[in-house]
Order: C-alpha cells, then sequence, then structure tokens
C-alpha cells in the first residue's frame, strides 16, 4: 500500500469496520488521527463533544443501538479520567465499545510526563476491572492489527469495552500495512446434550419464569425466543434496563425484574421452581440485592444461559449452565420441542394480570409522573428510542413504558444498568444523530441532567431534530433523599439541590423550551415538542415529597420513625 501516516490508517482501519461516526473531544495527542478523519471526512464523521464523559456514554449507546463496537476518542490524562465513566457503564452493561486514548511520546514515557497515566494500571482488565482489554500500540505498522483485535475483543463472547493507548508519535509515523477485514464475532451454540437436559428440567417444572436480557440479542434471536415462550407458554420478565429484549405488549410478559419491582413478581420469582436466565450475568439489581435468587445455591432450581463462559458459575452455581451466543440463544431455545400441555399455564395468566395491574397508579397532584409517561407513550411514534440515567424518576419509565421488542424496531431501550448519573443526555443526542429518522426521548432527573447537561450543545452543533428532553426537577438528589428518609428520618444533608431555570439554559443552547408546572399542560407541550423538529426541553416541577411510583418522602419518613 501507498505509505500513509498511522494516524490515517487508524481512521481507514475503523471505515473498514464499518463505522461512520465516532464521538470524541479533541486533544493534541492524537492530532494525526483527527487529521485522518478530515481527510476521510466523506466517509466518516467525528462528533466533538463538550465533554468526555458525555463523549464515552454516547459511544456506549451507539454500542447498544449497532450490536458493534461503539467508538470513542479522547486525550490523555484528564480525558481519559473523564472518558472512564463511560466505559464503566459499557463494561457494566456489557456494551461493546473501543476507546482510543492519546498517550505521551514514546521517548518520554515512564517519566510521568505531561499528563502521562499507564492505562494497563488505571483500566486493568479483569472480571471487576474497567476493560476487557487494555492494549498500547508501540509498533506503527501493527496499528491495524490491534485495531481488528480490539473489534473482535469487544465483540466476542460477553461483549465490553476495550481501550487501545496511542503513542503521539507512533501516529505520526509513515506505514504501508494494509487494513483487515470486518470483524465478525463467532456464533456459539449450546451443546445438544445440555439442551435435551434443559428440556427435561422445563418438562418437570411447574413454576417456571424466564428472566431475559443482557447485550448481544438481535431481531432473530428475539424474535425466536418470544415464539419459544409462546411455544412452551412461558412467563417471562425482562432483566433490570433491558426491557425491550421481549415485547413488553405480549401476553407473556410478566414485567421487569430491577429496580422498583413489582412485589407480586418480586414474590414470583421467589416462588417459581426453576428459573431461565437467558442473556444475564444476574446482577445485584436484577436479583434484589441476590435476594430473589440467593448465591451460591438459589432455592429455585436454575438454567443459566450466557455468551460468556467466565460469567456462567461465577456466582451463581446454577442446576445447568449453557453457553451461547445471544444472537444463536433464541433458536437454541426455539430447538426445543414443547409438550402437548403445560400445567402452568394459570401462572402464566396470573403473571400477565400482575403486570397489567402494576399499570394503574393512584393520582397525584399537580404533576403526576405516571400521566406523564403514559402520555408521551401514546403520542410518540411507535419506534422511539426512550433514553435516561439514573435516579427515582426512572423508575416511571421502568414501571409504565412498554418497550416494544427489539425485532420490531431495534433498540428502544437506552439505560445504563451500571447506575451512572448523566447517562440519558448523551445517549439521546447520540441515538438522534445516527438515526435521525427516529423520535428520541430523554426523562432525565435535574441531578442527573447537570452532570451532561452540556451535551445539549453537541445535539444543536450537529442537527439533532427529532430530540426531545424531559427534566424532572424535584429540587433534590432523590435517590440519596430517598435513603436518608429511611435510614436517617428528618436528617436531610447533602441531598438538596439549587437548579437553574431549565428552560431558559436549553433556550440558550439553541433548544426549544417550555416550563410545566401542571399534569394537564403536559400533553400540548408535547404535542408541540413533536411537531417542532428541533430539540425540545421540557422543564416538568414535581413536588420533593414525590419520591417513587410507590411512595412518598412523607411515608418514608414516618415509617423509620415508628420503626425506631
Amino acid at each position: 500500500m501507498t505509505p500513509r501516516p498511522a494516524g490515517h490508517a487508524l481512521v481507514e482501519a475503523l471505515i473498514a469496520q464499518g463505522v461512520d461516526t465516532v464521538f470524541g473531544v479533541p486533544g493534541e495527542s492524537y492530532l494525526a488521527v483527527l487529521d485522518g478523519f478530515y481527510e476521510h471526512r466523506e466517509q466518516i464523521r467525528f462528533i466533538a463533544c463538550r465533554q468526555e464523559g458525555g463523549a464515552a456514554n454516547m459511544a456506549e449507546a451507539q454500542g447498544k443501538l449497532s450490536g458493534r463496537p461503539g467508538i470513542c476518542f479522547v486525550t490523555r490524562g484528564p480525558g481519559a479520567t473523564n472518558a472512564s465513566i463511560g466505559l464503566h457503564t459499557a463494561f457494566q452493561d456489557s456494551t461493546p465499545m473501543v476507546l482510543f486514548i492519546g498517550q505521551v511520546a514514546s521517548d518520554q514515557r515512564d517519566r510521568e510526563a505531561f499528563q502521562e497515566v499507564d492505562y494497563r494500571q488505571m483500566f486493568g482488565p479483569g472480571t471487576l476491572g474497567m476493560a476487557k482489554w487494555v492494549g498500547e500500540v508501540q509498533s506503527a505498522e501493527r496499528l491495524p492489527e490491534y485495531v481488528a483485535r480490539a473489534f473482535h475483543t469487544a465483540m466476542q463472547g460477553r461483549p465490553g469495552p476495550v481501550v487501545l493507548s496511542l503513542p503521539e508519535d507512533m501516529l505520526t509515523e509513515m506505514i504501508t500495512a494494509p487494513v483487515l477485514p470486518c470483524a465478525t464475532p463467532a456464533q456459539a451454540w449450546p451443546a445438544p446434550d445440555a439442551l435435551a437436559q434443559a428440556r427435561c428440567m422445563l418438562a418437570e417444572a411447574k413454576r417456571p419464569l424466564v428472566i431475559a436480557g443482557g447485550s448481544g440479542w438481535n431481531a432473530e434471536s428475539v424474535a425466536a425466543l418470544q415464539r419459544f415462550a409462546e411455544n412452551w407458554q412461558l412467563p417471562v420478565g425482562c432483566g433490570f434496563r433491558f426491557q425491550d429484549t421481549f415485547d413488553n405488549r405480549h401476553l407473556l410478559y410478566a414485567g421487569d425484574v430491577g429496580i422498583g419491582i413489582n412485589p407480586a413478581l418480586a414474590q414470583r420469582v421467589r416462588d417459581a421452581d426453576l428459573i431461565l436466565a437467558v442473556g444475564l450475568r444476574l446482577g445485584e439489581m436484577t436479583t434484589g440485592g441476590y435476594t430473589l435468587l440467593k448465591p451460591p445455591r438459589p432455592q429455585q432450581r436454575l438454567i443459566h444461559m450466557h455468551a460468556g463462559a467466565e460469567e456462567l458459575g461465577r456466582v451463581f452455581a446454577a442446576d445447568l449452565m449453557l453457553q451461547s451466543a445471544m444472537g444463536c440463544a433464541g433458536a437454541a431455545l426455539e430447538s426445543m420441542a414443547a409438550p402437548a400441555t403445560v400445567p402452568w399455564t394459570a401462572w402464566a395468566e396470573s403473571a400477565r394480570a400482575d403486570y397489567l395491574a402494576n399499570q394503574v397508579a393512584p393520582a397525584v397532584e399537580p404533576m403526576d409522573m405516571a400521566v406523564v409517561v403514559k402520555t408521551i407513550q401514546r403520542l410518540a411514534p411507535a419506534d422511539t428510542v426512550y433514553t435516561n440515567g439514573a435516579g427515582n424518576f426512572s423508575g416511571w419509565l421502568h414501571r409504565y413504558v412498554q418497550y416494544a421488542g427489539l425485532q420490531h424496531h431495534g433498540r428502544t431501550q437506552l439505560a445504563c444498568t451500571s447506575g451512572a448519573m448523566g447517562y440519558g443526555l448523551p445517549a439521546a443526542v447520540a441515538a438522534a444523530l445516527l438515526h435521525p429518522q427516529r423520535t428520541v426521548v430523554n426523562i432525565a432527573g435535574d441531578g442527573d441532567f447537570l452532570m451532561t447537561g452540556q451535551e445539549l450543545a453537541t445535539a444543536t452543533g450537529y442537527g439533532a431534530k427529532k430530540l426531545i428532553c424531559v427534566v424532572v426537577d424535584n429540587g433534590s438528589y432523590g435517590t440519596i433523599r430517598m435513603h436518608q428518609e429511611r435510614d436517617y428520618p428528618g436528617r436531610v444533608s447533602g441531598s438538596d439541590l439549587f437548579n437553574p431555570d431549565f428552560a431558559a439554559l436549553a433556550l440558550a443552547y439553541g433548544w426549544q423550551a417550555e416550563r410545566i408546572d401542571r399534569t394537564a399542560d403536559f400533553e400540548p407541550a408535547f404535542q408541540r415538542a413533536l411537531a417542532a423538529g428541533v430539540p425540545t426541553l421540557l422543564h416538568l416541577k414535581l413536588d420533593t415529597d414525590v419520591s417513587t411510583t410507590r411512595t412518598t418522602l412523607t411515608a418514608l419518613r414516618a415509617a423509620a420513625l415508628k420503626k425506631a
């Protein structure tokens, strides 16, 4: 090949992997790569974000939406530390992602040069690390090899993030190495005898429950999972913030198994005699703090199907472990012939009835978030992407949004299982830029929004249009205040917020914006936002006392004082 700078070759390697958009904050440590983006500007775009945390969250959302690695570029030191929040989210959410970090020049390494960090130590791979692999490219000629390996590693087995450190001087070297072919992960299929054993265990059950989720699914596999559930008449719950793994409108959908779980569903998990967990790590949130399923040996029989061999048996000693890529999981399960009749039909019907009953909520005034969320879903297009970060406000989405299975419209839920505040807005900006034909709705808490609110500028600068941000302003770090009232009733410290005028702030960024104080005013405002054709922020005032979908701070405080 004709010699070209390694920085240009890196951009060519990304194009060969099918990447057409990357997110980042520019830095002097990778100027040669930025020049490569200019050289290939007709094939790939660099979205310049306002802070590396926002950029990394956008790349993580890109990975969720596409199933292939989201790409983020940051500079050394402060840039890398800011980006670590998105990397941690990608690790805990099992999202494929590659974070490229500009590094100090090779002849300055190990002197604590300006902004120097050893990224192998900082992000050290492992089961409790922040990346699946951390590499530093010392040889410019091997750069395409490193990129190809990064993509394979990010997608193979349990997906996750990879970090590549790029010494500044390496990027300016002239190289002839060709780019490598587009990476395609191997698709593992469960062993036939293990599937036969799983069928026997299902046939012996009286009260089975499927809990599905995790990453790596595709439309065909999710559709096959649904047919499997239909063949066996199995009730299906979705793991924490993976609610679009199974169509929530389906008669077999039982609800989300996560924070704020329907108490009836929590009891159903406890009462089940067989849990079929598909694609999930069965982490703290899905297991109710490891109480609904108790490690190391749950009281329920457990079949655990996961893409990563290292995950199987790591926390739970399952009765049967099946290693399978999620792209094959649905078809593998569907291949198990169902019996003519099953004894749990009433069990499945009551699970659905419990879910529907949980959709009913008592009226709250002057701002009823249940009505707000149901109004959004009623008026928004069917393929709308919903995003959120962390906070009690997210409970209204978990409970009241009925997510379509991703076989219908692709991913419709972008939410971080890592519980990182500030995720929702950058994820929404990424979704709006990557899929401009789709409506994107971000619901954010006031504390959550202010973590990454500056990314309003990114949306404006790059022409996002069908993007609506609903900021729920209760003047508090609501989750922390809830815990304070439960454990230290009346002793509030550090959880009050002093907020700006969010609508005025959005207007300053070039958005359309309105403030809404009453439930009745929300629907016309949301209709105006849908018709606007420009990003719109709706600032909702919520009484601080309205803590969750189920209780108030007053009730929590009273219960804690009575207990004391």
